[in-house]
C-alpha cells in the first residue's frame, strides 16, 4: 500500500485489460496503468469497466471506488490487500469501550495540536479547540492567497451553486477522503467506526481525513481558487494528486491509523493466518480435527 500511487480518477471512457495493465481509453487515445501500481481507482460518471480489467485489478488488490462527477460522492468500494482482521478486532474493540474510545479520540486530537498536553479536556472542549483551529487555518490561506472568505456554505446536492472556493473545498476533501478511505479499506479496517465521527458508514474516514485537511487540501483549495482556472474541479483533483505524491501522504495514513489502533506489544497484523475463537484462550489453530477433543482422545492431524 505504501508504494503505491495515490488515486487515479477517470471518468468516460472504457477501462479494459492488457497483459498486466489497465487500459484506459478514449476518443482522444489509450493509456496503460500498471495494475499492481494502483493504490485506489476513482470511477467517475460515463466508465464502463470490463470484466477482465475487474479480474486484473482484484487479483493486485487495488481498491476501486466509483464516485460521482467530479468525485463529489463516493458510491461503493472494494477489496482490502490485507488478509487479516488484526487491525479490525483492534479498531472495534476500542471504539466499543467508552474509556478507549476517549482516548483514541483525544489521541487524534493531539495530533493536531502538537506539544500540548489534551489529556485533561473533554470532547466539548476539544471539539470546541478544533473547530477555532480550522478557522484560523481558513483565515491563513484566505489572507495569504487573497481569496475573499467569510465561512463555510455550500449545498452537498447541488454542487455548481457553490462558491468557486466552496467547490474547490469540496472537491479537495473528496480526494482526500477518497485516499484516506483507500488506505482505510485496504487496512481491513472499517470506513464506518468512527472515534470522533459516528453514525455514517463513513465515519473512521472523516475522523482520519482530519487530521490533514489543515495542511493539504484547504491550501490547495485556496492555492487553486486564487489561479483563476475556469475548471476549478480538476485543476483540484490534479493538484491534489501531486500533494498527495509531494508529501507521501498514504505513508502517513498508514502509519497514522496503525499508531490509533496498535500499541508496541501488539502483533503484526500482516499474513494469512486463520485461527477459531476459543472463550479461554482466545485464538485456536484452524485446520484441525477437534472431534476426538469430546472423548478425552488425543488430537491429531490436520483437516485437508
Amino acid at each position: 500500500m505504501e508504494d503505491r500511487m495515490s488515486f487515479a480518477y477517470f471518468e468516460r471512457c472504457t477501462i479494459n485489460r492488457s497483459d498486466n495493465a489497465i487500459t484506459v481509453e478514449n476518443a482522444a487515445g489509450t493509456i496503460y496503468v500498471p495494475a499492481a501500481s494502483l493504490s485506489v481507482l476513482m470511477l467517475g460518471p460515463g466508465t464502463k469497466v470490463t470484466h477482465r480489467a475487474m479480474e486484473l485489478i482484484g487479483e493486485n488488490g487495488a481498491t476501486v471506488i466509483w464516485v460521482g462527477e467530479r468525485g463529489v460522492r463516493m458510491y461503493a468500494f472494494g477489496k482490502p490487500l490485507t488478509h487479516s482482521s488484526a487491525l479490525l478486532q483492534r479498531q472495534a474493540a476500542l471504539v466499543s469501550n467508552s474509556r478507549s474510545r476517549l482516548a483514541v479520540a483525544r489521541r487524534m486530537y493531539e495530533m493536531r495540536f502538537e506539544g500540548e498536553d489534551v489529556s485533561g479536556l473533554t470532547m466539548q472542549q476539544l471539539r470546541g479547540r478544533e473547530g477555532a483551529r480550522v478557522r484560523k487555518a481558513y483565515r491563513a490561506c484566505a489572507k495569504e492567497t487573497g481569496v475573499a472568505w467569510t465561512k463555510r456554505s455550500y449545498n452537498p446536492n447541488d454542487f455548481d451553486s457553490g462558491s468557486e472556493i466552496d467547490q474547490a473545498l469540496t472537491a479537495a476533501h473528496t480526494c482526500l477522503y477518497g485516499l484516506v478511505h483507500a488506505a482505510i479499506v485496504s487496512l481491513g479496517c472499517s470506513p464506518g467506526l468512527g472515534f470522533v465521527h459516528t453514525g455514517h458508514e463513513r465515519s473512521f474516514v472523516y475522523d482520519i481525513a482530519d487530521l490533514y485537511k489543515a495542511e493539504i487540501s484547504i491550501p490547495v483549495a485556496f492555492r487553486i481558487t486564487a489561479k483563476g482556472v475556469y475548471d476549478i474541479p480538476g485543476e483540484v483533483r490534479r493538484a491534489m494528486r501531486d500533494e498527495f505524491y509531494r508529501t507521501s501522504l498514504v505513508k502517513k495514513v498508514v502509519k497514522d491509523i496503525k499508531s490509533l489502533l496498535l500499541f508496541e506489544e501488539d502483533a503484526k497484523t500482516d499474513g494469512d493466518n486463520l485461527y477459531l475463537w476459543d472463550e479461554k484462550c482466545g485464538e485456536v489453530p484452524s485446520g484441525v480435527q477437534y472431534s476426538s477433543a469430546v472423548s478425552g482422545e488425543e488430537i491429531e492431524g490436520d483437516v485437508p
